[in-house]
């Protein structure tokens, strides 16, 4: 096993990027960026193994690009454009040089795939692996923010809603074959750059879904100072969706709208068409003395057992 320096000389050869914006990458006590205009919008995202997953549910390098992803996906929702990365990754004593150049290629490849270099980082022991993103974005012009739906503005979403939650219960259960496209999306997150950079000039607020879709918009609705009626008939979700959930004693509903870790876009916009081409209208704002509410088909409240995951209860 190597020591500290020689591992991070191997990590600085595999992260190593001659990105234009680098004008002193890993290897001082800072980096160095130049051509950055602007405004900057920062974020730090932790991944934690036994809390946000398990060695047995994804290969080293799904762990490290999924880590990647979802910190990125912080600055979709504010409308970002991903300029530089730093990585701090603390290991377990026998993690193997092996192990760990395989986490780092994970890292690596998500870096390029969005064109977002890691400029440096730490690296440190510790009892279970962790990789905690800070991130770094670019801002062409105004920041996306929780804060600014109005009523009757369209509550829209990128993508589809409840699949990553779906996979990792597949997984937990020791069923991942039922369900493969539903595995693959919580291995591999994808974090909406593209269509957070086109929300900036029709998106009214917007938040990624990462905790879980009604739990997001509560945020969203709380920083806004409005509510949110749901309409549960238009959820969109992959094929297979309800028949799997349900195999695992699941309410589809349920899962969808509060299981974490989509990495999709929870947009409000007034203007229907252009929020229809970006995602699927699934409500509407409401003044904010009507709270959150989910219907049905037939336009009753559905009861929901939770709003989405908290790491601490509550």
């Amino acid at each position: 096993m190597s020591d500290e320096f020689a591992r991070i000389a191997r990590i600085a050869q595999l992260l190593r990027s001659s990105a234009p914006q680098i004008a002193l990458g890993i290897g001082d006590d800072a980096a160095v960026l130049t051509g950055l205009h602007g405004q900057l919008a920062l974020s730090v995202d932790a991944s934690v193994e036994h809390v946000h997953f398990e060695r047995a549910f994804a290969s080293l390098g799904a762990i490290g690009a999924r880590a990647f992803s979802a910190a990125l996906s912080d600055l979709a929702a504010m409308g970002a454009r991903p300029s530089a990365a730093l990585s701090s990754v603390c290991l377990p004593a026998e993690m193997s040089d092996a192990e760990l150049e395989l986490l780092m290629t994970g890292i690596a490849r998500a870096a390029q795939q969005y064109a977002c270099p890691v400029v440096g980082g730490n690296l440190s022991r510790a009892s279970e692996l962790s990789v905690t993103t800070t991130v770094i974005g670019e801002l062409s012009g105004r920041a996306l923010t929780r804060a600014g739906a109005r009523v009757g503005d369209g509550v829209y979403v990128t993508g589809t809603l409840g699949a990553a939650g779906l996979g990792l219960l597949l997984l937990q259960a020791g069923r991942a074959q039922e369900g493969a496209p539903f595995v693959e999306r919580w291995r591999n997150p994808v974090a909406r750059i593209d269509a957070g950079l086109r929300l900036v000039d029709i998106a009214s607020a917007a938040i990624d879904v990462s905790d879980g879709a009604l739990q997001d918009l509560t945020h969203l609705c709380e920083a806004s100072g409005v509510g949110a009626t749901i309409d549960a008939t238009c959820l969109p979700l992959l094929p297979d969706f309800e028949p799997c959930a349900r195999r695992l004693g699941q309410e589809p509903v349920q899962l969808a709208l509060c299981a974490g870790e989509d990495y999709e876009l929870l947009f409000t916009t007034a203007k229907s068409a252009a929020g229809a081409a970006l995602g699927q209208r699934i409500g509407v704002i409401t003044e904010a003395s009507a709270g959150i509410c989910v219907r049905d088909a037939q336009g009753q409240p559905i009861a929901l057992r939770a709003r989405g995951y908290r790491h601490f209860g509550g």
